[in-house]
């Protein structure tokens, strides 16, 4: 009788070269967060060594990062179209506007009104009151879809432009309004008060808004990570495939539909919020149509259904207008405002224009598919792939099916 016992059919053994190969790949699991703190640390000293218009740029693409994770937890997740993301932003801004600004002013600013408290009581206010703003439409996005839905939104952003226009106390009509500093806890991120050294070098306003755009544009990243990968997240995911399907495993339409309108809606009021102050005062004009269009340009560019994809999308289109306007000079066909060529802003939209096609028609993906591409090709051919079943009998490889049937059905 052999003392060997034979390992059940199905079952396979590693060998000692198999276990000393794992081992060794098991270092590049840490290569990721390795990657992601390096890039952290980058970002902390960053103000160290760059220039205010570098500072300034990022703190507009972190805002513009918040609001199209926003944007893609609606439409990339949920399948939902959206064109009222400019509304959204715009009742972010206006609420914080108003809430932490002051009254009055001089000449035709005199009627301005404001409530003066703290700036972050105006952010979280501006905040939960896009949200309430998403909360109201959700029962008319719960009843349409598609192109219905994409134009009933479309109805949002011309009653904010026009509110917007004609409701000169709390927005300043047509000229707008400035903008209240941000301050936490007494800490002024204004330029001068108080005032802060690191290392010699002066932290002024742009500086101070570089650390706080990359606060809240990771808590933001996070956060739209995690709903993703938990149970309400699988939920939006399978109503976005079939929302027949979804009402049959139990999951309430209206009621998933309502809260990603909320979700998606607070998204874009802290990101109007960021805008304003990115900026340093609203006006009707930065709340139009095409500020939706360019965030679903993002999204699309980035990647639906990708957090990390959207703030590609957004970082790029966002800088792109700013880098070629600061760079008109030395760039070919890119001139400076009234003077000849191309204007900065319009050779950034033809560019990210043609990069929108060349996603459609090569990469629906976005940038994140093109990421998984190139981690894919960088993995050996064989790793990870199921061995090829072999005959018994006379030893041959027997190809595996073409189309193999999915699992919990059986080929005929």
């Amino acid at each position: 009788m052999s003392d060997t016992l034979s390992a059940p059919a199905g079952a396979s053994r590693r060998s000692p070269a198999a276990s000393g190969s794992a081992a060794r790949r098991s270092p590049a699991r840490f290569l990721k967060p390795l990657l992601l703190l390096a890039l952290l640390v980058v970002l902390l000293v960053l103000p160290l060594y760059v220039e205010e218009f570098w500072l300034r740029t990022g703190f507009a693409v972190a805002g513009a990062i918040v609001g199209a994770i926003g944007l893609n937890l609606l439409v990339g997740t949920t399948g939902q179209l959206s064109l009222a993301h400019a509304f959204f932003l715009a009742v972010g801004a206006v609420s914080y506007t108003f809430v932490s600004g002051e009254s009055g002013g001089l000449g035709t600013r005199a009627a301005l009104r404001g409530l003066e408290l703290p700036p972050i009581v105006g952010m979280v206010v501006g905040v939960l009151l896009a949200g309430l703003a998403g909360l109201l439409f959700s029962p008319i996005a719960a009843r349409l879809r598609g192109i219905y839905l994409g134009v009933a939104s479309l109805g949002l952003v011309f009653i904010g432009v026009h509110v917007l226009n004609t409701w000169t106390p709390v927005t300043g009509g047509f000229n707008g309004r400035s903008v209240p500093e941000f301050s936490l806890f007494g800490f002024s991120f204004g330029n001068d008060d108080p005032q802060l050294f690191v290392l010699g070098v002066p932290f002024r306003e742009a500086e101070r808004l570089w650390y706080l755009g990359i606060v809240l544009a990771l808590a933001a990243y996070l956060f739209a990570r995690n709903l993703l990968r938990s149970r309400p997240g699988r939920a939006l995911q399978t109503l976005r495939d079939s929302e027949v399907a979804a009402s049959v495993m139990g999951v309430n339409v209206q009621a998933y539909k309502a809260r990603v309108f909320l979700v998606s809606s607070m998204y874009a009021g802290l990101s109007g919020v960021m805008y304003g102050l990115s900026i340093g005062s609203i006006a009707p004009e930065s709340f139009g149509l095409t500020v939706s269009i360019l965030y679903l340009a993002m999204i699309v560019l980035g990647g639906l259904g990708s957090v990390a994809g959207a703030a590609l999308g957004a970082a790029f289109v966002t800088a792109l207008p700013l880098v070629f306007q600061q760079f008109a000079d030395v760039l070919p066909l890119v001139s400076a405002p009234g003077e000849g060529g191309v204007a900065a802003g319009i050779a950034a939209r033809y560019l990210f224009g043609l990069a929108i096609i060349l996603v459609v028609l090569f990469e629906p993906g976005g940038l994140a598919g093109l990421a998984t591409r190139f981690r894919r090709r960088g993995r050996p051919s064989g790793r990870g792939s199921p061995r090829a079943p072999t005959d018994s009998a006379s030893g041959t490889t027997v190809p595996a099916p073409s189309d193999p049937p999915s699992r919990g059905s059986s080929s005929r």
